[in-house]
């Protein structure tokens, strides 16, 4: 049985949608049932203990569904179904149909997209903004970029033949639910695979709805398979036989767990792990600019970004005049209900995140480190952090040294090139860096010198589908994306002449 928001939530939502849809009253924006079952062989059913874990609304602490929590049969069920599918009908798809279905895929996500952005901002906590304008619209873009794949895979990697894995394991996060499954779904079905899909246990609802999305298109059952659970759940998935690829983007502690038990079982692993992105400011750099870039690399998504630029380097010469004027910036930024289309700083995703920033924080102060704080207060209810500035960092605190995952930014200044590169390579991380600068060859320089694997020139968090993403170090191996990413999902041999 369906339930509707209630009149509270249904009056943010018209809010949240005023100037996206002036006709949406808000209330038939979203419907969110009390229950949710696992998605196998294209029927959705409960675990086969019945267990269930609930879904939270962060912005408030409430309940929002109770989600069943798969155990080791429900995965072996779930591979068992993908397997048959591509034994079956979705192996003998031709590459045109795999292309025309996906295709068709993407145009359902965009014409559902405001429901997929309000859920996703229920479900995870961050501002509707952001859900809106940039998570769904660049879910869709992965669909139709791998869509325009899935029958030229011979183009892709030149000179071999490239063939399809099989059953695929991917496991997902909680920072970005829906951008993270259609960015691992679309490779893999692009390639002719099938997938068991993990996603978190505390957002869970939107890949629940893009499995109808998926049924709705008309792929066969059993292609897209969806198991809803926590970490019990994702480390049956990686330990199961039949699964031929594990796909994990998550924390690094979890990633360096699966590749040990992946290990000499010939199972193929890409791992996109966690980061500690430098953001580095030259004095030639556009200020103004530089400071949106900053403020955009650490508060997008309350921070919680693996390629967050969480780690300020500014040159001695205007750090000064940085420092007042991102203060300043930051004393603008609206922290609150994430339905709020003026919100510019959403809810943390979870209680024993809030509490991990800040134990990060006190932690900084303990150690001698200076904390700056916007004068706006947060919410009293929910789970909710203000943008955070940490200065007085020598390097060796632990601030600065590992992922904090939350709006917390640690400041340090430098004097040439060189010191910039050590100090940002100085961290066993190695996902993003941004630069700011006006001189081309200084970019350049520095894009070659720095441990990651991706670098931005003069902006910050630019994503686009055709473009290889990864890291290197401790940030992961293997890329998602262009068509760097398809290679991931196929097994290539060499074509004989």
């Amino acid at each position: 049985m369906a339930t509707t928001p209630s009149r509270d939530v249904a009056a943010r939502l018209g809010e949240a949608f005023a100037d996206y849809a002036p006709s949406a009253e808000g209330r038939d924006i979203v419907t969110i049932r009390p229950e949710y079952g696992l998605v196998i062989g294209g029927a959705e059913r409960p675990a086969a203990d019945g267990a269930t874990i609930t879904t939270i609304d962060p912005s408030t602490g409430d309940a929002l569904a109770r989600v069943a929590e798969a155990g080791a049969a429900d995965v072996d069920a779930a591979v068992a179904a993908a397997r048959r599918a591509y034994d079956g009908a979705w192996g003998a798809a031709s590459p045109r149909d795999r292309a025309k279905l996906l295709f068709r895929l993407a145009r359902l996500l965009q014409d559902r997209a405001r429901e997929f952005a309000v859920l996703e901002t229920l479900d995870g906590g961050k501002p509707i903004r952001e859900a809106r304008d940039v998570d769904v619209p660049l879910a869709a873009q992965h669909l139709f970029y791998h869509a325009g794949w899935a029958d030229k895979l011979e183009y892709a990697v030149p000179g071999m033949r490239a063939r399809a894995l099989g059953v695929v394991g991917q496991i997902i996060p909680w920072n970005f639910p829906l951008l993270m499954a259609a960015w691992k779904l679309a490779p893999a079905l692009a390639c002719g695979n099938t997938v068991v899909l993990k996603p978190a246990e505390t957002s869970p609802l939107t890949a629940l709805l893009l499995a109808e999305l998926v049924d709705e298109a008309g792929f066969p059952p059993g292609v897209v398979n969806v198991v809803t659970g926590a970490g019990a759940t994702g480390a049956a998935l990686v330990d199961h036989p039949g699964v031929a690829k594990i796909a994990f983007t998550g924390s690094t502690a979890v990633g360096k767990g699966i590749r040990r038990a992946l290990a000499g079982r010939g199972v193929r692993l890409t791992l996109e792990l966690g980061g500690k992105g430098a953001h580095i400011v030259f004095d030639d750099a556009a200020i103004d600019q530089a400071i949106e870039g900053i403020v955009d690399g650490i508060f997008f998504n309350q921070g919680h970004v693996c390629c967050a630029g969480s780690r300020l380097l500014v040159q001695e010469t205007v750090a000064g005049d940085v420092m007042e004027r991102l203060r300043a910036r930051m004393e603008l930024l609206r922290v609150g209900d994430p339905l709020d289309k003026n919100t510019d700083v959403g809810a943390i995703n979870s209680h024993s995140q809030l509490v991990r920033i800040r134990e990060f924080v006190d932690g900084a102060v303990e150690e001698g480190c200076a904390v700056h704080q916007p004068s706006r207060g947060v919410p009293d209810a929910g789970f909710f952090y203000p943008p955070t500035l940490v200065t007085d960092v020598g390097g060796s605190e632990r601030i600065a040294r590992e992922e904090v995952f939350g709006p917390v930014l640690t400041v340090q200044s430098f004097r040439t090139e060189r010191e910039a590169v050590d100090r940002a390579n100085s961290t066993r991380y190695g996902l993003s860096a941004g630069v700011w600068t006006e001189k081309g060859a200084r970019i350049l320089w520095m894009a070659d010198n720095l441990h990651a694997g991706v670098v931005w020139a003069n902006t910050f968090n630019r994503f686009d589908a055709a473009s290889p993403f990864g890291g290197v170090r401790e940030s992961g191996f293997g890329r998602e994306g262009g068509r760097h990413g398809l290679e991931a999902y196929l097994d290539l041999t060499p074509v004989r002449a």
